[in-house]
C-alpha cells in the first residue's frame, strides 16, 4: 500500500536528537574536515557530513538496516524537499516569533522531562542543563516551525469527503495497522502547596549563603559545594547565554532586571530558592549563575492534598460531577476546561506507574488519591476511567477518525509530491551524490 510517512526528515524531533546527542558531536569533528557537498537548493548546500548524520537519524527512527538500498538516496531526497520547503518560506515571507520558538521548545522538553520522570534526571542523563538544550535546538525548531507554516498554507485546506475515506478502507483495509489497546481516561491534578515550615527551612539555607556573598565568597565556589541543581551545580552555577522566555518567569523578571556582576536576593520559584548572579546581558539575553536551594515538601504538605482529593473523590461517587471538580481543582492547565479528559491514551503511552492504578481500575471507577508525575511537577492525581478499549482491527464503524486520518494523510502525501515537483521548476537545486 501506499507509504504513510511523514514527508520531510524528522530532524527537529528533540527527543531522537537527544538520545543520538553523541552524534552530533561526530557530525561537528566532520564539519572540521573538507566536507564534499551533495546538493545544492538555492543558496543552501547539503554536504556529506550532513547527509550521513541524517541517515543514522532515520535508522534510528525506523530501525531498518542502514545498508538497506536506496537509503542515502531517500534521505538526500527528504534533506532536498526540507532546502526546498525554507526557500519558499523566505519567497512568502513566512515569519517566527521568539515566543513561537519558546512555547515549542518547552512542549518538546516537557515530552522529554514526562519520559524520564524529573527535569533534574534529564539534566543528569545528558549532561547538561535543560537551558543549554533550549539553545542547542533553537534553529533546528525555527526551521521546523516555518516549514510546517509554509505547509499549512498550501495543504492545510486539503480535505476529503466520506465517500473518499470508504472508497479509501475499501481499498486498504487489509493493510491498516490494529488499533492499539487504549483507555479513554480522565483525571484531576494538583500539587501539593509548600507549608510554611518547609519555606522557612529552604530559606535560612539560602540566607546563610547569601550571608557568606556578602561577606566575600567566591559565587561559583559556593555553587559548587551548595547549589542543589544537578545540571549547573558543578559548572559553578554557569547557565550560559539564555534567552528570554526560556527560564520560569520569576527567576527570569530577576534575571533580565540586574546589572552585570550583581548578586540577587533569594528568588522563589517552583523549583526552590535561588540566587543569581549576571554575568553579562546582550538583548534579549542573559548570561547569569545561579545557586538552588531546594524547597523540602513535608508529609504534612502531602497529606492536606490528599484528604482534599479523598472529599472530592467521595463527591464524585455520591453523584458529583467529575468534570465540574476537575474544572475548578485541577492544576492541569491543558485538560482543566476539558474537565479534566485526556482523550484515548494507548496503553504503550502510559508511565509504569499510571499503568499500575489504570489495571486496578474498572470503567466507571475512580482510583485513590496517587502520586504521579506530570510534566516536570510531581503532584497527586485521581484518575476516572472511561472505557478500556482492546487491540482490534481497524473498521469504519469503531475507528472512522483513524481512517479519516490515514485517508488524509494520503491525499495530503500526493498534494505534496505535486506541490514539490512544482517548486524544484521554480527553485535552483542540483544533487551531486
Amino acid at each position: 500500500m501506499t507509504s504513510f510517512l511523514v514527508v520531510t526528515v524528522k530532524r527537529t524531533a528533540l527527543v531522537v536528537l537527544l538520545i543520538l546527542f553523541s552524534a552530533m558531536a561526530v557530525h561537528a569533528q566532520m564539519q572540521n574536515v573538507a566536507d564534499r557537498i551533495v546538493a545544492v537548493v538555492g543558496n543552501e548546500i547539503i554536504t556529506q557530513s550532513d547527509l550521513d548524520y541524517q541517515v543514522q537519524l532515520y535508522v534510528f527512527q525506523n530501525r531498518i538496516d542502514p545498508a538497506a538500498a536506496g537509503l542515502k538516496r531517500q534521505v538526500l531526497d527528504a534533506l532536498v524537499n526540507e532546502k526546498l520547503l525554507l526557500a519558499q518560506s523566505i519567497l512568502d515571507s513566512v515569519t517566527v516569533s521568539d515566543e513561537e520558538i519558546t512555547q515549542r521548545l518547552d512542549a518538546q522538553i516537557q515530552a522529554l522531562i514526562q519520559q524520564y520522570s524529573s527535569e533534574a534526571k534529564v539534566e543528569e542523563t545528558y549532561g547538561m542543563p535543560i537551558s543549554r538544550m533550549k539553545r542547542e535546538f533553537r534553529d533546528d525548531v525555527k526551521k521546523q516551525i516555518l516549514i510546517g507554516k509554509v505547509q499549512q498554507t498550501k495543504l492545510g485546506s486539503v480535505q476529503i469527503s466520506r465517500r473518499d475515506v470508504e472508497a479509501f478502507y475499501a481499498a486498504y483495509r487489509d493493510s491498516l495497522p490494529k488499533v492499539p489497546a487504549s483507555i479513554e481516561i480522565s483525571h484531576i491534578f494538583m500539587i501539593p502547596k509548600l507549608s510554611s515550615k518547609a519555606l522557612t527551612a529552604a530559606l535560612v539555607k539560602v540566607q546563610a549563603i547569601e550571608d557568606s556573598l556578602k561577606a566575600g565568597a567566591d559565587f561559583a565556589e559556593l555553587a559548587k559545594r551548595l547549589s542543589e541543581d544537578p545540571g549547573s551545580a558543578a559548572n559553578g552555577g554557569d547557565l550560559g547565554w539564555v534567552r528570554r522566555g526560556e527560564l520560569v518567569k520569576a527567576f527570569e523578571e530577576v534575571a533580565f532586571s540586574m546589572k552585570e556582576n550583581e548578586i540577587s536576593k533569594p528568588v522563589l520559584t517552583e523549583f526552590g530558592y535561588h540566587i543569581i548572579q549576571l554575568v553579562g546581558r546582550r538583548g534579549e539575553q542573559v548570561h547569569a549563575r545561579q545557586i538552588l536551594i531546594k524547597v523540602q515538601r513535608t508529609e504534612e504538605d502531602n497529606d492536606s492534598t490528599v484528604v482534599l482529593f479523598n472529599r472530592i473523590r467521595k463527591g464524585v461517587m455520591a453523584g458529583a460531577s467529575f468534570a465540574a471538580m476537575a474544572q475548578k481543582y485541577s492544576e492541569d492547565e491543558e485538560t482543566k476546561d476539558l474537565g479534566g479528559d485526556l482523550g484515548v491514551v494507548p496503553l504503550t503511552q502510559l508511565s509504569p506507574e499510571m499503568q499500575s492504578v489504570v489495571d486496578t481500575l474498572k470503567p466507571g471507577e475512580i482510583s485513590a488519591p496517587v502520586k504521579l508525575v506530570v510534566g516536570s511537577k510531581t503532584g497527586y492525581h485521581i484518575l476516572l476511567l472511561k472505557k478500556k478499549i482492546p487491540e482490534h482491527a481497524m473498521n469504519l464503524a469503531d475507528d472512522y477518525k483513524y481512517v479519516e486520518q490515514y485517508a488524509l494523510t494520503q491525499k495530503r502525501n500526493q498534494e505534496f509530491t505535486k506541490w514539490i515537483a512544482e517548486l524544484k521548476k521554480r527553485i535552483y537545486w542540483e544533487e551531486r551524490l
